[in-house]
């Protein structure tokens, strides 16, 4: 078998597979935690774009990949650049799953992603006294164990 038949098969695979990219999971979850941080639905999203709320989830899960134009409606629909959908991308684990481990603040960014990371965020930054505030921080690391 020639080096470029390899290449094709492999190819092939990739497509034939329903894995979704690491890459396109990540870009559909920064979609994702914007469209909630706005308080958006995914079908007023689809609304915006022209898309169902069920296109909509696929491009969050990142079943189904986000092209440049659809990127940059996408952008120009919840207030953000290009560039947000890209932030905290792993260089090493995106590319190559498996052989890296994922940095430390990754569930810091898969928390903030989930539906209670966004209201204790949101909830959070409406407190307006820092003593307040900081007193929560202590409270919750106690409470997780963690003496810092």
């Amino acid at each position: 078998m020639s080096r470029e038949s390899a290449v094709d098969e492999i190819e092939q695979e990739d497509r034939g597979s329903r894995r979704a990219n690491p890459i396109d999971v990540h870009v559909g979850s920064r979609v994702r935690l914007r469209r909630m941080l706005l308080g958006m639905s995914q079908e007023k999203l689809g609304e915006h774009l022209g898309l169902t709320f069920q296109q909509i989830q696929k491009y969050e899960k990142g079943i189904n990949r986000i092209g440049a134009s659809r990127l940059f409606d996408l952008s120009r629909v919840l207030g953000v650049p290009v560039q947000f959908f890209y932030e905290d991308l792993p260089s090493s684990g995106a590319a190559a799953p498996g052989f890296g481990e994922p940095p430390a603040e990754s569930y810091a960014v898969e928390f903030l992603g989930s539906r209670e990371g966004l209201e204790l965020n949101k909830a959070f930054a409406r407190i307006s006294d820092p003593k307040v505030r900081r007193s929560i921080v202590e409270m919750v690391r106690a409470v997780a164990g963690d003496a810092e």
